[in-house]
């Protein structure tokens, strides 16, 4: 049995989520974890369909991106993946999707902006948008580069990857993570879901402005902090 399996085994099942909820359909999306003591990656092979994905297909990389173990090779985005682990230590996966009303935004080029408290219950500011990619970083190395855009607009905006666990590459679609692959993909399900709140809110009303901040600071800190109170204790 392979040292790797139970982190395989998870990075399996948190994948199998995405078709289940709707983020992507066929081959689209991809799902990783890290066990940073073994300083590896697991991730979704590139191009597999979720209908034919099993746990020994999950590929092994470490984080320069050299396979360790799998006879596929990894997803195209893996060294999105890795750079994210490198930069933000305290994330434990990262998803993918190509979620339709979250893709939108970022087709758009925009942010979503927090307009109520289901977006208040998860993260305080909008949620962010990077800057379209210039075309000597898309021929430099893009995968790579799109992570670099995400760590951009991170630095730039001042935002916490413990706080804000989601972000939309501007023309291309989400990303997110979370302290494990399950976090993740749970990240996935929430930003689409308000990302399309926040489209049919505008669509209403295309004057409608930010919660106010009270709201926002209710809403967040009941479910997040030392003080938080939402849910259960054990």
């Amino acid at each position: 049995m392979s040292k790797y399996t139970y982190l395989k085994e998870l990075v399996y099942e948190a994948n199998m989520e995405i078709p289940k909820e709707e983020l992507a359909i066929v081959t689209f999306g991809n799902v990783s974890g890290v066990d940073r003591d073994q300083g590896v990656v697991a991730i979704k092979p590139s191009g597999i369909p979720y209908s034919k994905l099993t746990v020994q297909d999950i590929v092994i990389v470490d984080l320069d991106n050299r396979v360790v173990e799998g006879k596929m090779r990894p997803s195209s985005d893996t060294k999105t993946h890795t750079l994210l682990y490198k930069n933000f230590p305290s994330i434990g996966g990262v998803c993918h999707t190509h979620s339709t009303y979250a893709v939108a935004w970022a087709q758009a080029i925009m942010p979503i902006p927090n307009l109520g408290t289901t977006h208040a219950d998860h993260l305080t500011p909008s949620v962010p948008v990077t800057e379209v990619m210039s075309d000597e970083m898309i021929r430099r190395d893009y995968e790579l580069e799109t992570g670099n855009q995400i760590l951009d607009v991170f630095t730039k905006k001042g935002l916490s990857p413990e706080e804000v666990e989601m972000v939309l590459v501007a023309c291309h679609g989400p990303f997110t993570w979370g302290k494990d692959p399950g976090k993740a993909v749970y990240n996935s399900i929430v930003l689409e879901e308000i990302a399309k709140m926040a489209f049919l809110t505008l669509q209403i009303n295309p004057s409608a402005q930010a919660i106010k901040q009270s709201l926002v600071d209710k809403h967040y800190f009941r479910k997040h902090g030392k003080d938080a109170y939402y849910g259960q204790s054990c």
